[in-house]
């Protein structure tokens, strides 16, 4: 299935809108909205879209409050005319949580060259400030209004870019990701293949649908389903909400299925409507999901994928009740191929061997805006270079061993420790800075850093923290620090990484 009808996927959605336009189709912090509400606002956003000659070949950015129903229509708004939309609120694709600062909403402005800025109103007066500083930008309001007649969809270049994406790469700056109208609706006709044909689908999502549950979200309603949106993820809400709503499916990070299972009110809720549990972002303690299972039953979907690939593998339900493999990040989709390659070489590795993943698929990105340093390194020939080490085990199931460059998972960013040292290491008390991931048992990433003052520990310890957090972002902060007189070495020279960690 390479799209949805034939489309690029926004005409099926409008549609899908269309046949019932009293139907409530997003629940939100701020009430029901019916289809035609909708439908309406698409239509209305993109005529004004239009009044600012805005087509195939524009890039429009969208700053809106999170997971409210105008990001959703903004982005249909800008499909419609064949243009490239890109989000620019957050660019943690798993959070909402820290809006970019000013400076990053501003610098993702040029990078992308969007000369259009698509507001809600809660967005009117930051968005002032944007365009003062990049003073090209004309700033448009989101659209309300009744419901028109559906213009076709104004067809896209080919090799357009349908939206561009975030990741977080080795510079502390997000990567901008290129994904393809070709790349976006075989995404999402995917997605809409694989819904439950039992009757739609209502799906709960605490997690940005700008991101990483956007073809999710565009795959339920093109399938006459509904969504259920929070602005964060909370126990309680997401309980009440599952019942309340009748929820069928539910996409969570790894964090976030673990403080499900933990909540007291989980064990007596009602999941009966229930037909799916997504989680993904970081890996599982198998332990974890075993306890999952007996909580959830047989309703527990795992994947393993990148910005760049869209879904890669997957450990189904049924994979669930194995406890050999719950350590393993499941099979290729059935549309994806995967190899294990050396890192240094990119040959193929002997089956068994730990190599580097590569991934060829139709989902696969189009390569990095403005940085064909990265998208040389990191596609080739079609493939894509996960950066994550694994191997196949015994079972043909791959297993994920970790990361080239120690690179450090954290919720939906991937974060250098090396980007982190050289912060700590321009601060004027700190003499030598390692910085490291520590797991727990939970197989949550920690970002420890070790340092040598040139004095006492003092205050300049307790500015550590805050001065990464402003010369990056908040993110990068290190969850621990600790003081040695003397990093310890290997016999090599090199910090020994080792037994940092194993001192705690």
């Amino acid at each position: 299935m390479r799209a949805i009808n034939g489309d690029h996927g926004v005409h099926t959605i409008l549609r899908a809108l269309e046949r019932d336009p009293g139907r409530p189709v997003v629940h939100g912090r701020g009430g029901a909205t019916t289809a035609g509400e909708l439908l309406g606002s698409v239509l209305a956003t993109a005529a004004r879209l239009r009044e600012n000659r805005v087509g195939p070949g524009d890039t429009v950015a969208v700053l809106t409050e999170p997971n409210r129903p105008p990001m959703l229509s903004a982005r249909y708004a800008v499909h419609l005319l064949g243009a490239t939309c890109v989000h620019i609120r957050s660019g943690n694709p798993r959070t909402h949580a820290d809006a970019a600062r000013l400076a990053v909403q501003a610098e993702l402005l040029r990078a992308t060259r969007a000369r259009v800025l698509l507001v809600d109103e809660h967005s009117a007066r930051r968005a002032g400030w944007l365009a003062v500083r990049v003073p090209d930008t004309t700033v448009v309001g989101i659209g309300s209004g009744p419901v028109t007649r559906i213009p076709a969809p104004v067809p896209p270049a080919p090799g357009a870019v349908a939206t561009v994406d975030f990741t977080h790469g080795s510079t502390g700056r997000p990567k901008l990701v290129r994904q393809l109208y070709t790349n976006r609706a075989e995404l999402v006709g995917r997605l809409a293949a694989g819904l439950d044909p039992a009757g739609p689908a209502t799906l709960l999502s605490v997690t940005p649908v700008s991101h990483t549950t956007a073809p999710m979200a565009d795959a339920v309603l093109a399938r006459g389903g509904t969504l259920v949106l929070h602005d964060t993820f909370d126990a309680d809400a997401v309980l009440d909400a599952t019942a309340r709503f009748r929820v069928t499916d539910i996409y969570l990070g790894v964090p976030h299925l673990y403080r499900l299972l933990d909540h007291p009110r989980t064990a007596a809720a009602d999941f009966s409507a229930l037909r799916r549990i997504t989680y993904s972002g970081t890996p599982a303690a198998p332990a974890r999901v075993a306890r999952a299972v007996e909580v959830f039953g047989d309703v527990l979907t795992q994947v393993y994928g990148t910005a760049e690939a869209g879904g890669i593998s997957s450990l189904n339900p049924l994979d669930h009740r194995e406890p050999a493999l719950l350590g393993s990040a499941g099979r290729p989709f059935p549309w994806v191929r995967v190899e294990i390659r050396a890192p240094a070489t990119g040959a193929p590795v002997e089956r068994g061997r730990t190599g580097e993943v590569w991934v060829k698929s139709p989902t696969v990105a189009a390569g990095y805006l403005g940085d064909p340093a990265s998208a040389e390194a990191g596609f080739r020939d079609g493939w894509l270079r996960t950066g994550d080490l694994g191997r196949w085990d015994r079972y043909g199931y791959l297993r994920l061993t970790g990361r080239t460059g120690g690179v450090i998972k954290r919720g939906g960013l991937k974060l250098d420790p090396a980007t982190i040292e050289r912060v700590l290491l321009r601060h004027p008390e700190v003499r030598q800075a390692a910085v490291y991931a520590v797991r727990d048992r939970d197989y949550v990433e920690w970002v420890h850093a070790a340092v040598e003052l040139h004095g006492a520990a003092g205050r300049a310890l307790c500015d550590l923290r805050e001065y990464v957090a402003a010369s990056l972002t908040p993110e990068y902060a290190p969850d621990r620090i600790t003081v040695w007189p003397q990093l310890p070495l290997t016999a090599a020279g090199k910090i020994d990484l080792s037994r940092l960690r194993a001192a705690g």
